[in-house]
């Protein structure tokens, strides 16, 4: 993805190229900058979106595009500044009003700071015409598809199909590759669309996804790359890392840091990566999804689609942005995401197995093992498990815990490792009066 920022101040290119030197990673092709009678806009883009800078000159229109639709935009007119976020919120973007009045904007948080700290998250669906947030777009359940499952897991595979046929254009391309269903289904769609495909895996040694990713990369003739991660590599680039995620949502790191250091890996192969994210959302793939019925199942999956946002979105953003890379996520296109909301539950979870219908659209397409292959959270598959967490054990005492866990603007970290990654995030960005636009993971683990 590419990067955006502005505000509504003519004669302000000056703080439009600072704001753009923050986020710089995200344009490592090059940027621009536009002065129009009410705004200033600026991009920065990858090589495989140069065209960005096209739109910017010609039509006054900044945009973050994610493929298929799912952008962020900024467009300058009469009536002022209209910014808008694609209904998923693949694309970020942050807003923040100046001391003057004027509305800034940029694709990461870190980029507005300069200018002011009263920071805002664009909710997905939403546009902002510099007065207020405006809705254009809800997710909401549908009524269930009355076809039999095989012509429920035909019509899901051409969906998938297409929506990454969209994002490769038949040279080389790359897959961020767990080993586990999503990222596997992913390869296996791409390797017939591309003359060469690249899968790379990262994880402690003996981790499993390690294992599961050479056999997926096997099966399908991809070119794997594989990257084996120390500990105290972990512990190196943790700064790093929680710089580029603007998050120290506890479990939210410890995904992101093999995330990120498999993103660094592939940047040296190819512009562009698939993902599987949004999969365990759509298709019931967490474990504890289990324990819910029907009725609260359909209400739970929409509520984790709807938080993908500024959670595991932005992990992913954030862990290809960082090396200059485009990550997709076909599970998310419109056309797969509007079937998927139709499939019943009940195909989704049948007789205990998570994403049935999924492995069903894969069947004969992938390693049995790998159709069989129950959920593993990627930081556990990875081989993290909770060696971050012993070891903010050595690095917060029970008293600093009990004292510090309270922060300033009255948020509350849940555990000693998110105390841990917090003095990290403080040391980058500093006190911040609202935090309401940082996500935090459902369900994760209290001290």
């Amino acid at each position: 993805m590419s990067g955006i920022a502005g505000c509504t101040r003519p004669g302000a290119r000056g703080d439009v190229e600072l704001m753009l030197a923050r986020i710089a990673h995200r344009g490592p092709a090059g940027h621009d900058v536009c002065e129009t009678e009410g705004a200033t806009l600026g991009v920065a883009w990858t090589g495989p979106q140069a065209a960005a800078a096209q739109v910017l000159q010609t039509e006054q229109v900044a945009q973050d595009c994610a493929g298929a639709g799912r952008l962020a935009r900024a467009v300058a007119g009469a009536a002022g500044l209209a910014l808008t976020r694609d209904p998923l919120g693949v694309a970020p973007l942050y807003f923040a009003r100046t001391d003057d009045g004027a509305v800034c904007f940029a694709s990461e948080v870190k980029a507005l700071l300069p200018i002011s700290r009263n920071v805002h998250c664009l909710p997905p669906g939403h546009s902002h015409d510099g007065t207020g947030l405006h809705a254009y777009f809800r997710l909401a359940k549908q009524p269930d598809l009355a076809s039999r499952p095989h012509l429920i897991a035909q019509e899901l595979l051409h969906r998938l199909t297409a929506a990454v046929q969209e994002c490769v254009n038949g040279g080389e391309t790359g897959c961020w590759l767990s080993g586990g269903l999503d990222s596997s289904v992913m390869a296996a769609l791409a390797r017939p669309e591309v003359s060469r495909l690249h899968t790379f895996a990262a994880g402690l040694a003996g981790a499993a996804d390690l294992e599961y990713a050479r056999h997926v990369a096997r099966f399908i003739r991809a070119d794997h790359h594989e990257v084996i991660v120390s500990f105290d590599q972990m512990l190196a680039v943790l700064p790093t890392v929680i710089y580029h995620l603007e998050s120290f949502d506890a479990l939210l790191v410890r995904s992101s840091i093999i995330n990120y250091i498999v993103g660094r890996g592939a940047a040296d192969y190819v512009p562009a990566v698939l993902s599987g994210e949004g999969g365990d959302e759509l298709f019931a793939g967490y474990a504890y999804l289990k324990q819910l019925g029907p009725a609260v199942l359909a209400d739970e999956l929409l509520d984790i689609t709807q938080r993908l946002h500024n959670t595991a979105l932005q992990r992913v953003d954030r862990c290809s942005t960082a090396h200059g890379l485009v990550a997709h996520v076909p599970f998310l296109a419109p056309e797969v995401v509007d079937y998927a909301l139709r499939i019943p539950v009940e195909d989704k979870l049948r007789n205990n197995v998570e994403k049935w219908i999924l492995r069903r659209a894969m069947a004969g397409r992938l390693p049995s093992a790998v159709l069989r292959r129950t959920k593993a959270k990627f930081w556990a598959g990875a081989g993290v498990g909770d060696l971050l967490a012993q070891h903010a054990e050595s690095q917060v005492s029970d008293s600093d815990f009990r004292r510090q866990r309270r922060l300033e603007n009255g948020l509350h970290v849940h555990t000693k490792e998110e105390l841990m990654y917090y003095r990290i995030f403080h040391e980058h960005f500093g006190d911040f009066a609202d935090l309401g636009w940082m996500g935090r993971t459902k369900g994760a683990p209290r001290a």
